[in-house]
């Protein structure tokens, strides 16, 4: 087989610098020192406008802003409340959801909002950056059809996935706003000295759940603190416990199994997968357990202070 050329090595490769450079630019905002940077060099911001919190860019490219109506659809962004968990309080909505202690220090609102990001989305931004690498392709003589075909293989490809995913969100909301992963830490929480060891269960059982490490600090964090405060352990570690070890529960997810599967064309084998991960899974938060019981009783003088 004769080797590729360097130009076609290099038009290979060029497809993946647009990829990363329409999503270096579309999250432009997110790199230190460009938070504060107003629109339009903040491309971000400016993809965002009339999200609450976006002070750069207040009011939305389409319809009224949150202030004025926090229900209403908005573009780019469009977040409201999600209906029946939420009452009316001078005209704005008021969770009917409270997490309570010791999940959390104090009674506090848990809203529940749904959040459509229609521009700054990663996949928006790899959608943009498939149409734009399309054009210098399309000059290199790869056929029109090419783009519309693979589309619909890729939809067709990713149907039962997407579908999957979505009930698995849907399962992982309930179990939230109901309660019953908080009762499923609580358990975990009240081992006494072993907490430490059980805290890296706790992460990875908040990942597996919601297929996020950031969700799972989100869920989990607040409680690690204030259970590790109440046992006189360091909050600290308990929270990086928590993150580190929910690491390992990323490859038993449902999400991340059913997206890892349609991509390499083993859409319905996700059991297989899970079999033969599940072990590393168990064994390397077993590891991450016993590193914090070390750091928490023999070396604690390895966790920094705040």
């Amino acid at each position: 087989m004769p080797r590729d050329t360097s130009g076609r090595v290099f038009r290979a490769y060029a497809t993946y610098g647009i990829l990363i450079l329409t999503v270096l630019i579309g999250q432009v905002g997110n790199l230190p020192g460009m938070s504060g940077v107003k629109p339009p060099v903040n491309v971000t911001a400016l993809l965002k406008c009339g999200q609450g919190g976006n002070k750069l860019c207040p009011d939305p490219w389409l319809g009224a802003s949150a202030a004025a109506d926090p229900q209403g659809f908005r573009f780019p962004v469009w977040e409201f409340s999600w209906p029946g968990a939420y009452r009316m309080q001078d005209g704005k909505p008021a969770p009917l959801v409270q997490r309570e202690a010791p999940v959390v220090a104090a009674s506090t609102p848990y809203p529940l909002t749904y959040r459509l990001d229609f521009l700054a989305t990663a996949g928006t931004l790899v959608f943009l950056a498939v149409l734009l690498a399309f054009v210098p392709m399309l000059t290199f003589g790869v056929a029109p059809k090419a783009l519309p075909t693979t589309l619909l293989k890729t939809l067709r490809q990713l149907r039962l996935p997407v579908i999957t995913i979505a009930f698995i969100l849907s399962i992982a909301t309930v179990m939230n706003y109901s309660g019953m992963t908080s009762s499923m830490a609580l358990a975990l929480a009240s081992t006494g000295v072993l907490f430490p060891f059980f805290s890296a269960w706790l992460g990875m059982i908040g990942v597996f759940l919601t297929g996020s490490d950031t969700s799972s600090n989100t869920l989990f964090g607040p409680l690690q603190a204030t259970t590790a405060k109440l046992s006189g352990l360091d909050p600290v570690l308990m929270g990086a416990t928590n993150s580190s070890a929910g690491v390992m529960g990323k490859m038993i997810s449902p999400q991340n199994l059913s997206v890892g599967a349609a991509g390499v064309g083993a859409v319905g084998r996700e059991g297989e997968i899970f079999a033969k991960v599940i072990a590393h899974s168990l064994i390397l938060t077993t590891l991450m357990g016993i590193v914090a019981m070390l750091q928490a009783y023999v070396v604690p003088w390895m966790v920094p202070k705040l």
